[in-house]
């Protein structure tokens, strides 16, 4: 088997032509690629369950992830469901998966897209060749169609999460163009919560927060991250939802995505949705009360609106 750098260089091949592909003018790779130095910085804080990654039973266009053992699901605990759209809108990315695991292992089903020709679980695969068709991007569709698979899933007789998944509470999150989808994504009336990492509207686009009826996080890597900008305006321009926004000071674009775990933004998105769906109130300190964790950290920039 091929080591992790094998994996980690193809993954970059494939994101880089799909990343070039679709970047904003003045946009370049350097920039997406900016990152906080994992040395030093906050490491992710996994959950209690050990947690299973798998293909999607009857969507092979799925990769979902959840707790390996469930039997505390739903006597002991809820399983709600987060569906994540990557940066770039890429279809497949391996690089994920620690930030997607970390969430997992608080008690979540988790559901990312995947190319049906690619493995379930992060292995190594060869670079895409000189002359192959460029993959297409992931789209709204996309993220609706791991809805559809939680909530059909939840009702399938003969499958082991049968009655197990918290379907009264769903979140759609996402990094970069990944976030973007989240905000397309929050007419839709399964949809309790979404995330926005590293992403916001330009001010052409912000009819679309008319639809937005539910709370949103939004999170960016401070000044190093190009999208800094039109995250916080898209957070001023949101008066009737509660919603908290927050920049990380020099973490850049990519932030901590590919940090060991998720690193510090995959504990910021994991306690946003245990605080939501979970009632957990230590989580919710994160965001909320005079000495709101974040707010007074100084690392942090931060703001909020409407939040309890």
């Amino acid at each position: 088997m091929k080591t992790s750098h094998a994996l980690a260089a193809a993954s970059l091949a494939l994101l880089s032509s799909i990343a070039t592909a679709q970047m904003p003018p003045g946009v370049t790779m350097e920039m997406v690629n900016t990152v906080l130095p994992e040395e030093g910085a906050p490491k992710a804080v996994t959950g209690k369950y050990a947690v299973v990654v798998h293909v999607a039973p009857g969507n092979d266009a799925l990769k979902v992830l959840h707790p390996t053992d469930l039997a505390a699901f739903p006597a002991k605990d809820t399983l709600p469901v987060l569906v994540w759209g990557n940066g770039g809108c890429a279809i497949d990315n391996p690089r994920y998966e620690g930030f997607l695991q970390t969430i997992a292992s608080h008690g979540f089903i988790v559901i990312s897209t995947r190319s049906p020709a690619a493995p379930a679980a992060a292995t190594a695969a060869a670079p895409p060749a000189a002359n192959a068709p460029r993959p297409r991007q992931a789209n709204a569709a996309d993220l609706t169609s791991a809805i559809d698979w939680a909530f059909a899933e939840n009702a399938r007789e003969g499958s082991p999460l049968k009655g197990k998944i918290d379907t009264r509470h769903v979140a759609v999150m996402g990094q970069s163009c990944g976030g973007r989808l989240s905000l397309e994504l929050a007419a839709d009336w399964r949809v309790s919560t979404i995330g926005v990492f590293n992403a916001g509207l330009q001010p052409n686009q912000m009819s679309m927060l008319t639809r937005l009826r539910i709370p949103a996080l939004f999170i960016n890597g401070g000044e190093r991250d190009f999208m800094m900008g039109p995250a916080k305006a898209t957070f001023d321009a949101i008066n009737t939802q509660p919603v908290f926004y927050g920049a990380r000071k020099d973490a850049g674009h990519t932030a901590t995505a590919y940090h060991v775990g998720g690193g510090e933004f995959a504990n910021v998105a994991t306690n946003w949705v245990r605080w939501q769906f979970k009632r957990d109130k230590q989580a919710g300190k994160m965001f909320t009360g005079s000495t709101c964790e974040l707010c007074t950290n100084s690392t942090w920039q931060t703001a909020a609106k409407k939040l309890k």
